[in-house]
């Protein structure tokens, strides 16, 4: 999953993406408004953890001319100020959920997947896809019932692929959504890692639809990566 963090003070960003990276998220991170606007606008996330006192554009502003764009990623807003009124602004404009200042990381995490899930229709914080079953509060997995170690960008894989199993996801999405910007991930690695996977787990843990991209469980694939 990626996240956009949008937070100008280090402390807090620093703290906030540490926690994000170590529960499944690759963090972009921007300390400014104008720079989020456009990470937002240019770029595919899975979740906005948005401040609202931000230096060039306040988060408000750059909230609506997301939504006005129809750019439909979760926010989660953050705010030093807990009036109830810029609650009702804030969600009014577009937001979809709000925590004030100063806050828990653990509370933050758990509402940042909980809002990932819900926008891919799933309640539950174990993903079942067939043989494999995703713990994303344990970062954990078992297959056949049975535990086993997948690396963080391993989990992130299949995490994505769980929150998109009615469909197929092309290597370029998926690349998109593992690796962030200050790292280097092209479609030649997706296909590595998918081979990978499948030596590990076997060959039926991700099927190949020629022309449209990877799907988790269901039939073997007829070949290929």
């Amino acid at each position: 999953m990626r996240a956009l963090l949008v937070e100008d003070d280090p402390d807090v960003s620093a703290d906030v993406a540490s926690a994000l990276a170590a529960n499944g998220f690759v963090v972009d991170c921007a300390d400014d408004g104008r720079k989020a606007w456009f990470l937002g606008d240019t770029e595919d996330y899975d979740l906005c953890v948005l401040d609202l006192g931000l230096p060039g554009m306040d988060g408000l502003s750059v909230l609506r001319r997301w939504r006005m764009a129809e750019r439909n990623f979760p926010i989660l807003i953050l705010s030093a100020r807990g009036d109830w009124t810029e609650k009702v602004e804030g969600i009014e404009a577009g937001a979809d959920d709000y925590l004030s200042k100063p806050f828990k990381i653990g509370e933050l995490v758990t509402r940042a997947r909980a809002l990932v899930r819900r926008a891919a229709g799933r309640a539950s914080p174990l993903l079942e896809c067939g043989r494999l079953v995703l713990d994303t509060r344990r970062m954990s997995a078992t297959l056949d019932g049975k535990p086993v170690q997948l690396s963080a960008l391993e989990f992130r894989f299949f995490d994505y692929l769980a929150h998109h199993a009615d469909r197929a996801v092309s290597a370029g999405e998926l690349a998109d959504h593992l690796y962030g910007t200050s790292e280097s991930g092209d479609t030649n690695a997706i296909e590595a890692l998918v081979l990978r996977l499948r030596r590990k787990l076997g060959a039926d843990i991700i099927v190949t639809r020629r022309g449209f991209g990877y799907q988790i469980g269901g039939e073997p694939p007829s070949g290929g990566p």
